[in-house]
């Protein structure tokens, strides 16, 4: 081969090799086109205003109807490491049950978040504890797989029709 033709491979293979490392960025949830969760006055604002501007929330309290959350986050992966989140804004809009307008506007971000630790134990299940070998040897000898002679092959065991 000659030179220049190498050269342009070696490009080409550093190229794809650098391209492959490149951090894979995803934007998932609330996407704010026209006007901001944020932005809507205490006071002013109604359900359906909000409905309007912003169209149906991420999520819905569950346990209080009069609160309504929009999320949105954005997480970087990078090749065959796990995502990682790099922003999460959560907007929390309390509405006056009485006139259904905006009572608060609370803002949260990834600083906001609480890490929770999780209990890795597990329960144990009841029942008797086989080795491998058996389990694997279990049913040898016992006959269990093959038909029975007054039993034609296709019928239920027990069906005397």
């Amino acid at each position: 081969m000659s030179r220049p033709a190498v050269f342009a491979a070696a490009i080409l293979g550093l190229a794809i090799a650098t391209s492959a490392c490149t951090p894979l960025t995803s934007y998932s949830g609330f996407q704010a086109i026209e006007a901001k969760p944020a932005d809507m006055k205490v006071g002013e604002d109604s359900k359906s205003t909000l409905m309007e501007k912003l169209g149906s929330p991420s999520v819905v309290s569950t346990f209080d109807q009069n609160t309504w959350y929009y999320i949105s986050q954005t997480t970087d992966r990078v090749a065959f490491y796990m995502p990682r989140v790099i922003k999460r804004d959560v907007v929390a809009i309390k509405f006056n049950p009485a006139d259904e307008k905006v009572a608060s506007v609370n803002t949260y971000t990834l600083k906001d978040g609480k890490v929770i630790a999780y209990n890795g134990r597990e329960t144990p299940t009841r029942g008797r504890e086989m080795t491998i070998l058996e389990q694997l040897l279990g049913n040898v000898g016992r006959g269990g797989m093959l038909p029975q002679d007054d039993e034609a092959p296709g019928q239920r065991p027990g069906d005397r029709r």
